[in-house]
């Protein structure tokens, strides 16, 4: 992908995340560790029980980043499978005899469609994620 294309994704994708990770995780960060301080507060509770107590904690935490992980996985496994759609067609304008400033041309308007189609769906996908985050029990 182009730098350039390359950059204006991961700036985006960097932005969504920084914005996810201060109106959502950090809150539940702050709840886990006031959860788990609260766990060893208590002079009755055994060793197992305190790390039980501690592991409950940090569950929605757990759950909020496998959340995070898995969309921008999802994102990302997208977004090369269309780039490598454009590797394909590039090579295949080429291999019919095409010279290399059509090749470049082709490739280069292809990988801009890609960014284009994948930027539009962060939008969407920020919902989704804010939506799933919010529905996490705490």
């Amino acid at each position: 992908m182009a730098e350039a294309q390359q950059a204006r994704v991961q700036k985006a994708v960097e932005e969504m995340v920084q914005s996810l990770e201060k109106d959502h995780i950090r809150k539940m960060q702050g709840r886990m560790f006031r959860c788990s301080a609260e766990c060893c507060e208590n002079p009755g509770h055994s060793m197992n029980q305190v790390h039980q107590c501690i592991d409950r904690c940090h569950t929605p935490l757990a759950k909020a980043q496998g959340l995070v992980t898995s969309e921008l996985e999802q994102f990302q496994d997208r977004l090369t499978r269309c780039t490598m759609h454009c590797s394909d067609k590039a090579k295949d304008l080429f291999d019919s005899g095409a010279k290399e400033p059509a090749v470049r041309a082709l490739m280069d308007s292809c990988v801009s469609s890609c960014v284009e189609e994948h930027l539009n769906l962060l939008p969407s996908m920020t919902r989704r994620l804010k939506d799933s985050l919010n529905s996490i029990p705490q």
